[in-house]
């Protein structure tokens, strides 16, 4: 699987171009990302934008990319319409308008998303940091790219939002826990290609520590 980081400002998610024609997230400036994309790719060969959930700061940009090539959208069911909701996208946070990308593909557990070389990212369903959050997993290369769920160095993302589950961020990370992962893409920061199982490990004690479960 071939992977292009991409991070547009200091406040974007992480933005990931897999084998040249799928997209994980899409940041907040579309412009900045398709200017990046530019690099790598014909602009019309990009052919699927997968958000990992709902928020504005991974959402937003999607529309400007969508408008330029023309690739369709997925987002989890339970995050398919709060991606246009001034207030499930957090987007009043950051004194913006919801995100006006329309998805087109709606995703649920266990599907199977085809991304060239044979290759598939299986969609695991973690709600926590949103109702619809989802984490993708390459089985071929052990890649994880993990939206919010959790980041590198144990953090995981925040529960505090209109439309988060905390209730369910718990069981949500141990899930990924049960996964062998060697490559983690998070949605804040950059990769880390060898010690995944460590980085999701730390995650899941250190959640567990502020959760009082022991």
């Amino acid at each position: 699987m071939e992977v292009q980081y991409i991070c547009p400002t200091a406040y974007d998610s992480s933005v990931y171009l897999v084998n040249k024609k799928v997209l994980i997230d899409a940041g907040m400036n579309g412009n900045l990302v398709l200017r990046e994309l530019e690099k790598y790719i014909e602009i019309s060969d990009l052919e699927l934008i997968i958000l990992t959930h709902c928020h504005h700061d991974h959402a937003a940009g999607a529309a400007g990319i969508v408008e330029k090539s023309g690739a369709g959208v997925g987002i989890h069911k339970a995050d398919f319409d709060a991606v246009n909701d001034d207030r499930l996208s957090v987007s009043l946070l950051f004194g913006e308008r919801a995100p006006t990308v329309k998805p087109t593909i709606s995703y649920k557990e266990g599907d199977r998303i085809p991304i060239g070389n044979g290759e598939i990212l299986e969609v695991i369903h973690t709600p926590g940091h949103s109702r619809g959050s989802i984490c993708l997993y390459e089985p071929i290369s052990k890649s994880l790219f993990s939206g919010d769920t959790v980041f590198a160095g144990g953090g995981t993302g925040r529960t505090d939002f209109d439309g988060c589950e905390p209730e369910k961020m718990l069981g949500s990370v141990e899930k990924l826990t049960k996964l062998d992962v060697k490559k983690l893409y998070p949605g804040h920061g950059g990769p880390t290609d060898s010690d995944g199982n460590k980085q999701v490990m730390a995650s899941y004690r250190m959640l567990k520590a502020m959760s009082g479960v022991f």
